[in-house]
């Protein structure tokens, strides 16, 4: 951290050090991307809360959004003040990562830096969704806390997910033999996936990669997003779900679960069941944008 601070503030006055790079944009449009769960740590976005009134004043709105579903306020995660819920919970640290990302964007968009388009990984599509206008921040809350709410419900403790340098044709290739017990959730690059499924299975899977030399590490998460095993969820989703009145944004939104850019009409309840229980096309996403 100090030494990225360190070659920030070099760039700052115009002496970038050895680790830095310079360059020029010359063409192209802004594209903000929001990442899926594992972008988060302890004491996240608390500097900002306490310089930026954009930041806070965002925080503060999501936590009134929030508060419709859950008993607990964000910035009191995000301080750590004492009783507040653990970071290690699916149900928290999806809505709070929500939170700070809208935040960051609505700091960006202060500063005149506006989206052509927008695309989210996983659960980052609810941000994307709500930063593109198509969803307003009350639906988005209700998204991402209810569906949090039943993963770690029906779904947390019954199953895992592995990162995985290979190419997606390869991977799936290695655990046809194992049917629906495992897949393919995610891919990333065209050399990185995330495989997601029951964890005997991951562990043998695992074993294999370590002994060939392949560079796998498991996601720390204890349930099995974009797998078979998020069906159970399908028809509980859709109740919970069903008020959401999703409209016409004003930014163009790139789906990582449909593979192109789709209206944002379109995100009602059976969006986001098939957004959770589907593959993410991350890497067809960066190729065409």
């Amino acid at each position: 951290r100090e030494g990225l601070l360190a070659g920030l503030s070099g760039l700052a006055v115009g002496e970038p050090g050895s680790g830095s790079a310079v360059g020029r944009v010359v063409s192209g449009k802004t594209v903000f991307v929001f990442p899926g769960q594992g972008a988060q740590w302890v004491g996240m976005g608390v500097e900002l809360l306490d310089s930026s009134v954009v930041f806070a004043g965002e925080v503060a709105a999501c936590d009134v959004a929030l508060g419709r579903f859950v008993d607990w306020r964000v910035e009191d995660v995000l301080r750590g003040v004492r009783g507040a819920p653990s970071l290690e919970r699916v149900d928290v640290v999806q809505p709070v990562l929500f939170t700070v990302m809208v935040a960051l964007a609505a700091l960006w968009r202060s500063c005149g830096v506006e989206p052509d388009v927008v695309v989210g990984h996983s659960q980052g599509e609810i941000a994307a969704a709500y930063v593109a206008g198509g969803l307003s921040l009350e639906d988005a809350a209700r998204v991402v806390a209810l569906r949090s709410r039943l993963v770690g419900e029906r779904l947390a403790g019954l199953g895992g997910m592995v990162s995985v340098g290979l190419p997606a044709v390869e991977v799936a290739g290695q655990i046809g033999e194992y049917g629906g017990r495992v897949s393919v959730a995610a891919v990333n690059s065209p050399q990185s996936v995330v495989v997601s499924g029951e964890p005997g299975v991951l562990e043998e899977l695992l074993a294999g990669w370590a002994r060939d030399g392949v560079r796998a590490r498991r996601v720390p998460v204890d349930y099995a997003s974009h797998s078979v095993q998020v069906g159970v969820l399908e028809e509980e989703l859709l109740r919970v779900l069903a008020p959401l009145e999703p409209r016409a944004g004003r930014v163009p939104f790139y789906s990582t679960a449909q593979g192109g850019f789709v209206g944002t009409e379109v995100l009602d309840g059976g969006y986001w069941y098939a957004n959770l229980r589907g593959q993410v096309g991350f890497a067809e996403a960066v190729k065409e944008l």
